[in-house]
């Protein structure tokens, strides 16, 4: 309720008129908002695995980069209501749903590329495994934001790391926990 098109234009040093005209209305800016978030998962998966030599490494960053934006329990509500809208309206769901695709085939190419260099066994189902790696990272924030016990960028990680070291090449989890 706190979106508005003035809060927006003062936000960016605009006048209302000028993000009017732009974006057409609040839905349009929010439809915008929702096609580049796709465009930004692929350039973060970019960015990441150039800061980190290990791909698993990459794929902690890259959730932890995601969900930075939710840092709190109360940001993560507001992404809550947010998703909310994004599954009734139909335009925006077009576009969670692209961003959803993005994420997954981001953490699938990290995964890939993790297969390749032994980090996880080969003959992993990395399309199956990224599912499962965004299904935590959600997860992981709902249950972080309702119990609120520690910091969400460390749980990401404990829990992402659990679930990749069932693939690791030794079952060894201690490599993921150095990032």
């Amino acid at each position: 309720s706190g979106l508005t098109l003035a809060a927006v234009a003062e936000e960016v040093g605009l006048v209302p008129g000028t993000v009017l005209q732009r974006f057409g209305s609040k839905h349009g800016l929010l439809v915008a908002m929702a096609r580049q978030s796709a465009v930004d998962a692929q350039a973060l998966r970019e960015r990441v695995r150039e800061e980190h030599s290990s791909p698993l490494t990459a794929i902690m960053a890259f959730a932890a980069e995601w969900m930075a934006p939710m840092a709190t329990p109360e940001r993560f509500a507001n992404h809550l209501a947010f998703l909310c809208m994004d599954l009734a309206d139909p335009h925006l769901h077009e576009h969670a749903l692209a961003v959803h695709k993005a994420q997954g085939r981001a953490i699938e190419t990290l995964l890939a590329e993790a297969v390749s260099k032994g980090e996880l066994r080969a003959g992993t189902d990395t399309a199956a495994l990224a599912g499962s790696v965004q299904a935590i990272i959600a997860g992981t924030g709902l249950r972080w934001a309702l119990d609120r016990h520690g910091a969400l960028p460390q749980r990401l990680q404990r829990e992402i790391s659990s679930l990749l070291a069932l693939h690791g090449p030794s079952g060894d989890s201690s490599s993921l926990e150095d990032s």
